[in-house]
């Protein structure tokens, strides 16, 4: 399958782990629906690992299990579409998933037409227990291929966390999205981790191949199966603004059953979103700043029409101040031209004077703005 923008939808795995269930599926589903998350470009339901039984039917199939969907996969991913939704299941490269569950090594096709008969749209496909003899990029292509012929258009989400070089090789698995990183978890050093790990990835984003910086925990607050510390409010704006800046796939992974206002108002901006899906889905680049340092990250990016993102993006403890040179966005004094800036979050334009612009910035906080050309 073929994805023009970055994917976006909820998992399971960040609040629930194993504790899923056929009611918590439909009660998301409807949630998802009436809080208007489809209508803001989350279109994908995805349970992750824990689902089946522990050992494979007699016919060589997964089973899922019965004492968490009584009614079966296909009925759940008709009730999931039923909500004008696209479903997702989870399954591993390995003899075993990561929690010890069946994978998909060597049943790969059989698996695949599975999940096609049940009415499945998304397949993340994890890493764990997998053959150290074979690499990793053969087990990719394996299932690739078996997802390209089981009769169903469905997305292939690769999941082995920029293990073996993963990006000298995805784009020649049939995913649509990858994952770069190890696991999310609900801190802020988790967070600022993961994020500082994507520069040297920037070439190797890009259109109908997401570099995916794993699922959003914007909204845990600590609680659930990733929850440890929790972040404050401001955290998980700058968390969200990073993700959609670097054109990651946006998954939710907090309980949407619950959501504060304030989680709900971050994870549906849409001014943020429209860049993390930018039609164009051009690389962004690192501004070099004026007195910068490795906590404070400016980045920019093209975007379609000829606007340019720019995010300013504090990760300290403690205030600092954004400067940068528009020669570093093409548009020294020379060229007649300069920026018109509104911070999407706060509505506060920006001066540029001679070329240059500073913006102050609160502990963990950030700007983005969407930047239009004008004549001086």
């Amino acid at each position: 399958m073929l994805k023009l923008t970055p994917p976006m939808g909820w998992n399971s795995w960040n609040t629930f782990g194993e504790n899923i269930s056929e009611a918590l599926i439909f009660e998301t589903a409807d949630r998802m629906v009436q809080s208007g998350l489809p209508a803001c470009g989350y279109e994908y339901l995805v349970i992750d690992d824990c689902w089946s039984l522990r050992e494979r039917g007699a016919d060589g199939r997964l089973v899922p299990d019965p004492a968490k969907f009584p009614h079966g996969m296909k009925a759940v991913a008709d009730y999931v579409h039923s909500r004008g939704l696209k479903f997702g299941m989870y399954s591993c490269a390995g003899n075993m998933t990561c929690a010890g569950y069946p994978g998909s090594f060597e049943h790969e096709f059989i698996d695949a037409a599975t999940f096609a008969e049940w009415g499945v749209d998304f397949l993340k496909y994890d890493y764990c227990y997998h053959s150290p003899l074979i690499p990793g990029e053969y087990l990719y292509r394996r299932m690739g291929l078996a997802l390209e012929n089981c009769g169903r258009d469905i997305l292939f989400s690769a999941c082995s966390w920029g293990s073996d070089e993963t990006h000298e090789w995805v784009k020649t698995t049939s995913s649509s999205m990858w994952r770069s990183t190890g696991d999310i978890f609900d801190t802020w050093e988790s967070i600022k981790n993961l994020a500082k790990q994507q520069e040297r990835l920037f070439p190797y984003q890009g259109l109908g191949c997401f570099n995916d910086m794993d699922m959003l925990v914007v909204g845990m607050y600590g609680k659930g199966n990733v929850g440890l510390a929790g972040c404050s409010d401001i955290q998980y704006r700058t968390h969200f603004s990073l993700w959609a800046f670097l054109a990651s796939p946006l998954m939710i992974g907090c309980d949407i059953r619950d959501m504060t206002p304030a989680a709900l108002s971050t994870l549906t901006n849409r001014d943020i979103i429209a860049i993390d899906q930018d039609p164009a889905c051009r690389q962004p680049f690192r501004l070099h700043g004026i007195w910068n340092h490795e906590d404070l990250l400016l980045y920019a990016r093209h975007l379609s029409g000829g606007d340019i993102a720019i995010g300013l993006f504090n990760l300290c403890d403690h205030k600092n101040t954004a400067r940068f040179n528009l020669d570093e966005l093409g548009l020294p004094c020379s060229t007649g031209k300069t920026l018109v800036m509104t911070d999407i979050w706060t509505g506060k334009p920006a001066h540029v004077r001679n070329a240059s612009m500073a913006w102050d910035l609160e502990p963990f906080d950030c700007a983005v703005f969407r930047a239009k050309v004008s004549d001086l």
